[in-house]
């Protein structure tokens, strides 16, 4: 009943074969090993962009600030909205590497609309030599509530950031599950839709820690990886990553677990609907669900053992009917019966 976070299950057992087999004899580091070859032409593949851009990184937040660090100079401005990764939780690492500031879009359920977009990029950019330069966009899916920008609100978002020359970065750090519920290509998902670049997530599906960093314009390639050594993200034994990456995308593994994380949610939402006490919040649509219940009810819960989060309140303390939000993330590994137990005590 351990539902606090996607980060917090286990490994996959292809993915640790995988690791145990890259382990034998020698390879060439940083990244010259033929296990990335591997990578980087099956990602150029799986894409639809013979000559993206790809390497990999060892954390999500790496993989993003890079990025960014990139496609933007230390006189711009990047654009997110309140809730995103990137403004939240990642200690101002994306200011760090680039240098660039924040500016928080207006947001409707953690997902930013085009007029809202349109709006913080007109209030920037406009003061010249004195006020920060309009940066690139910088999107969330799945976002940090659980909902999903569709593929046309996607493409709405990429319109408006062309309008004025800017790029658009995809965290993707839970790629694979937005992309099994949206039943689409990651092309569609990504460079068909306008995006310039994206975060591809694993870690949170399986991989011990590996995130792919991928540029539809290989133009920033050699930018890119100077900021990467520069930054202390350049692993020597590079193959470990590989391996890692290399196992997730063998036989569409990310897409079956993705499928599994996503199956699991589903069935908690359902048990959580049919509880009069609980009011499920949002649109998800993936793996993670936020639901409003009594604290009465969040004591019981997680007395009896369930592991999640509840983000704004204490639980132990306050009027047993204080209505408080729980976060429950479901990853590859969680079963049919552990969902099953949650809800047991759910009716219990």
């Amino acid at each position: 009943m351990f539902f606090a976070s996607d980060n917090a299950g286990p490994t996959h057992p292809n993915v640790l074969t995988a690791l145990s087999a890259a382990n034998e004899g020698y390879a060439m580091g940083y990244g010259a090993d033929p296990i990335m070859d591997e990578v980087r032409a099956t990602l150029r593949t799986t894409f639809e962009s013979p000559d993206a851009m790809v390497h990999l990184a060892a954390t999500g937040t790496a993989a993003n600030v890079l990025i960014l660090g990139t496609m933007a100079n230390p006189w711009d401005t990047i654009f997110c909205t309140p809730e995103s990764h990137i403004n939240c939780d990642e200690c101002n690492a994306p200011e760090f590497y680039s240098g660039a500031k924040l500016t928080l879009v207006d947001a409707t359920e953690a997902k930013m609309t085009p007029d809202a977009l349109r709006a913080a990029i007109m209030g920037e950019g406009n003061r010249g030599v004195h006020g920060p330069q309009r940066g690139p966009v910088s999107i969330t899916q799945v976002t940090e509530r659980g909902t999903l920008y569709t593929l046309d609100e996607i493409r709405a978002l990429t319109d408006v950031a062309k309008e004025f020359g800017l790029q658009t970065h995809l965290d993707g750090a839970r790629f694979a599950n937005a992309l099994v519920t949206l039943g689409c290509t990651p092309a569609e998902m990504t460079w068909k839709a306008g995006i310039d670049a994206v975060s591809f997530g694993g870690t949170k599906n399986g991989l011990m820690g590996a995130e792919a960093c991928i540029f539809f314009d290989p133009a920033k390639q050699w930018e890119f990886e100077l900021r990467r050594k520069r930054g202390a993200h350049l692993f020597s034994k590079h193959r470990f990553l590989s391996a890692q990456m290399q196992a997730y995308l063998k036989d569409d593994l990310w897409l079956d677990l993705a499928s599994r994380a996503n199956a699991s949610s589903e069935r908690l939402r359902a048990g959580l609907a049919g509880h009069n006490a609980v009011r499920i919040l949002y649109d998800p649509s993936a793996n993670m669900t936020f639901f409003e219940a009594p604290r009465r009810l969040h004591q019981h819960l997680l007395g009896a053992g369930a592991v999640y989060y509840v983000e704004d309140g204490d639980v132990d303390h306050g009027p047993a009917d204080g209505i408080l939000t729980g976060r429950l993330v479901t990853d590859w590994s969680m079963t049919e019966a552990g969902v099953d137990a949650f809800l047991a005590l759910l009716r219990g």
